[in-house]
């Protein structure tokens, strides 16, 4: 019995998924537990493996397509089994197609014979991301090409053998194509393809290379710039005496494995401050969406993660009941899966309160930017030498605290970076309430 592979849906605020590489093709063995596509959401990348056994019949995206949530995406059953009941609504399993690179059988044809006369007027072009990106590159001329993709779709290989044809134009007019406006011109057949990517000279000074936004980029240049141009936004700067945060820090180095704890940071111990001031102060433990306050009864705190992805920020959700090793154990925990692609949307979701840490290099003083909806982000700087009024060196470490100053007013922002400062300065005293 046939079989339908759905498009997972990873979180509930997740609405689509992009397919990111087939490992499995039409006509391809499948056992349980193979792998057979690999998907990524806004901030989190992802395998989808078999549950069943069988023969891929039937595929009905390519790589770089955005499918719905739920939506089907393969067909896995017996050979020469009807799965006409199975095809999606304006597709059959003929047109799918694994990959864009993966051509059908009599495409043995020359380049040129694919290239057909420019559609209507007023006809709807499809295109995938991949072929876009491709054609803008190379100035290959859209009015030209012959769509072999799944439902009509212009796709990568379909530009290529436009370019081999010799068919190009200018940038203007893919654009104007894409947007509708059908331009036919005559293209001379001997004009020379562009090249895919011309490599520059050895001593070119001005070279360059070009590569789109990330999935993940894009979603925190949306977010950033969102919440720097809908929230008033003030930053107030301190610091601390961390000479009693330190001297607790090197106790638990030297005797931490023999009490059997496990390695805690600096970091650690400002977010188990952080979580218990925090509920003294509502209008920073809060969220506000659409001028009403979203007040947090826990202690939900989310943690800045820099990956070869992009900024990921996993929140530790009632932090305020976990002892200090639990803790240290919960971040350890949420920065590995952030930095392995392997964090839901629902683990990045539901924050109150962000912590960002550049103290480990050498930041002195920065400006976090809000995560909305939160309204308020603390970060944490270095420690520098500074010297008391008896002569004395202490090392300070700055804390930096954003607000909203929409949802919180100066005064208690100024006292919560106050107390939460204490705190750190009495650090086992804090840990003794």
């Amino acid at each position: 019995m046939a079989n339908v592979v759905i498009m997972p849906r990873q979180g509930q605020s997740v609405e689509s998924c992009i397919i990111t590489t087939w490992q499995k093709q039409k006509g391809d063995k499948v056992a349980i537990g193979d792998v057979l596509f690999s998907y990524e959401t806004d901030k989190s990348a992802f395998d989808e493996t078999a549950q069943v056994e069988g023969t891929m019949l039937a595929i009905f995206a390519a790589e770089g397509d955005v499918v719905p949530c739920l939506d089907p995406v393969c067909v896995i059953g017996e050979e020469g089994e009807d799965i006409s009941a199975l095809i999606p609504a304006g597709g059959n399993s003929e047109e799918a197609a694994p990959t864009e690179e993966a051509a059908p059988a009599e495409e043995a044809a020359p380049a040129a014979e694919a290239v057909v006369t420019a559609p209507a007027a007023g006809d709807r072009v499809f295109i995938s991301p991949r072929a876009k990106l491709l054609a803008l590159k190379t100035g290959c001329d859209l009015s030209k090409v012959a769509p072999t993709g799944p439902h009509g779709r212009i796709i990568e290989r379909d530009v290529n053998k436009a370019l081999d044809a010799g068919f190009t134009t200018t940038t203007d007019k893919i654009e104007a194509f894409l947007a509708g406006q059908l331009i036919v011109e005559e293209v001379k057949e001997e004009a020379a393809p562009a090249p895919v990517a011309a490599a520059p000279a050895a001593d070119d000074l001005r070279a360059y290379t070009e590569e789109p936004f990330s999935n993940v980029r894009k979603v925190i240049a949306k977010s950033m710039h969102a919440s720097l141009s809908e929230m008033a936004q003030l930053t107030l700067n301190s610091s601390f005496d961390a000479t009693a945060l330190l001297e607790y820090r090197n106790k638990i180095k030297a005797a931490g494995e023999v009490m059997g704890m496990g390695k805690i940071t600096i970091n650690d111990m400002v977010l188990y401050a952080v979580s218990r001031v925090l509920p003294n102060y509502p209008e920073i433990n809060a969220n506000v969406v659409d001028n009403t306050f979203r007040k947090f009864k826990h202690a939900n705190v989310g943690m800045a993660v820099d990956t070869d992805r992009g900024l990921l920020v996993p929140v530790i959700f009632g932090a305020e009941k976990l002892t200090l090793a639990e803790l240290a154990a919960k971040t350890k925990e949420a920065a590995g899966k952030a930095r392995e692609g392997k964090l839901s949307p629902d683990e990045m979701s539901g924050g109150s309160f962000t912590v960002s840490n550049l103290g480990s290099m050498g930041v002195e003083s920065f400006t976090p930017v809000i995560n909305p909806p939160q309204t308020a982000i603390l970060g944490v700087c270095c420690t520098t030498n500074r010297v008391k009024a008896d002569g004395s060196v202490y090392p300070a470490m700055g804390l930096s605290l954003t607000f909203d100053h929409r949802a919180v007013d100066g005064a208690p922002a100024a006292k919560f970076l106050k107390e939460l400062c204490t705190a750190l300065e009495n650090f086992e005293l804090l840990l003794a309430k």
